[in-house]
Formats: C-alpha cells, structure tokens, sequence
C-alpha cells in the first residue's frame, strides 16, 4: 500500500498542473503531501498543503473538489490499478506547523545569541561570584 499511496501522490501531483493550469490557481502554493488509500483501493484521501493564501484556502479546496472527477479520469489513464479510487481532498497543515515551529526556534536562538555574555567580561575575572 504503501508503494500505491507514493505513485498515486506523484501522478495527482502532476495531474494538478495539467488540469488547474487554466485557473486563477497558484500551483506554487500548493503541494500533495501524502496520499492514503484504503485496502480496497475504492477510497483515497489526498492531503493537500497550501501555503500562504489564508484567505483562499477553502476556494482552492473546492476547486479540487469540483475537478476531482477529471482529476480520477486523468489518474486512471496514467496509473494501471484494479479500481481507480475516488478522491478526497483534505487540507495538510502540517507543512505550514513545521514551518511556524522552526521560525519559533530560530527566534530563540537568535534571543539566546543576544544574551550570551561577552567574552572580554569573562577574560577579566568577572565569573559572577
């Protein structure tokens, strides 16, 4: 399954580009993170990152809810499997989490990199005892 979800995250990644490339859509902003596919392969979940464009998320959400027929279609020309899943969009944020937590991390260093003690002060005898 694993190795489906992979294939089935790569080919909807570049199916997005084909089918989206004609809309007011930033395909920059957008990336498929995973892919997760039931046993059956019926059903699939694609998780889909947007970064930036808080606003607009939940229209670009929908619009690749509304393709999502085509999205199947193109998907069950370029990938050979039993069943073509159906699709199901979800918003990931964990890309935009992961970018917040590490700008929190470089905050503090830099605040820790403040309040490092000169070397001078300490190079005098002043260790503070």
């Amino acid at each position: 399954m694993t190795r489906v979800n992979e294939l089935l995250r790569r080919e909807i990644g570049t199916i997005l580009y084909r089918v989206l490339n004609n809309t007011n859509f930033d395909m920059a902003a957008v990336t498929v993170t995973r892919v997760i596919t039931n046993n059956n392969l019926r059903n699939a979940e694609v998780h889909v990152s947007i970064l930036d464009h808080y606003n607009q998320r939940e229209d670009m959400l929908s619009l690749l809810r509304d393709r999502r027929v085509e999205i199947q279609k193109m998907l069950s020309q370029n990938v050979i499997l039993k069943y073509t899943p159906r699709l199901s969009f979800k918003l990931d944020t964990s890309l935009a989490e992961g970018d917040r937590v590490l700008n929190v991390l470089d905050a503090l260093e830099e605040a820790e990199g403040e309040r490092v003690p000169d070397d001078n002060w300490n190079a005098q005898g002043n260790n503070g005892s």
